[in-house]
């Protein structure tokens, strides 16, 4: 299980090279199911796995010209105060035992791991469904900032409860309302991801006990699997870059979900 849960961790970086997302998609479910790590720290690591391999693939697109700054600013910026405080003051108020009905028992792993999946069917489903052309990369981004600020804010919350960087939700946003082609979203995904995961998980320092030679040797090997990805992902078109990341993470979420609710 542990030479499995070493070769998922170059697929982490490899999905995270090609689309810009899903690296919390699999190192969550990873952490837990191969290398048998508590769902709550599990969540934690995710954070410091996804942020160091996405900070990585965001400076080689940055040097490529295809990541959006401002753009980038505006979805990080007002998530980073409600990520840090949930990860910092919530999730440890949350008790252990959600509810309990006869013989099933609601844990605040379980419950967690439920919202991740959630989440990721409204997410695989937007993609997989949004049939609009690619823009150009001069298109004109049109931007609500009230709306974005609020919005971005509640995500943070989420982002903050099931470990994320918030890429799935992030790449549909960026290719769906902001209009961008996939591969820039995929280039400002990255950027945003790797503030939302980094400062996520200063939130955790306090409340985890954090295993860092296990994180530095998974995050190697994840950022070894995010330059081969990068390097697929000059070659492939970005129309089957954004069905292929709806489908990976509508698979995802039927394995958690089967995993969790029927397999436990």
């Amino acid at each position: 299980m542990i030479v499995a849960g070493y070769v998922a961790a170059v697929f982490i970086g490899l999905v995270l090279g090609l689309i810009g997302a899903g690296g919390a998609v699999l190192a969550v479910p990873v952490l837990v199911y191969l290398f048998g790590i508590d769902p709550m720290l599990a969540t934690a690591y995710s954070l410091f796995i996804v942020g160091v391999t996405s900070s990585i693939g965001a400076a080689i697109r940055y040097k490529l010209i295809i990541m959006h700054l401002r753009i980038a600013m505006l979805f990080a910026v007002p998530s980073l105060t409600t990520i840090f405080l949930t990860r910092m003051y919530v999730i440890p108020a949350i008790p252990p035992v959600i509810f309990e009905v006869g013989g099933f028992q609601l844990t605040k792993g379980v419950m967690l791991l439920s919202v991740f999946a959630i989440v990721m069917f409204f997410s695989a489903f937007s993609m997989i469904r949004n049939e609009q052309p690619e823009e150009e990369a001069g298109a004109t981004v049109i931007t609500n900032y009230f709306v974005l600020v609020l919005r971005n804010a509640a995500i943070g919350v989420l982002f903050g409860l099931v470990g994320a960087g918030g890429g799935f939700l992030i790449v549909p946003a960026l290719v769906i309302v902001m209009k961008l082609p996939m591969k820039h979203a995929i280039g400002t995904s990255l950027f945003i991801v790797s503030i939302n995961t980094l400062l996520g998980f200063l939130g955790d320092v306090a409340n985890q006990a954090i295993d860092w030679q296990f994180l530095a040797g998974f995050c190697g090997i994840s950022i070894a699997g995010m330059l081969f990805g990068t390097f697929l992902g000059k070659k492939i078109d970005g129309k089957h870059l954004k069905k292929g990341f709806g489908w990976f993470v509508l698979t995802m979420a039927v394995l958690i979900f089967a995993k969790e609710l029927f397999l436990s």
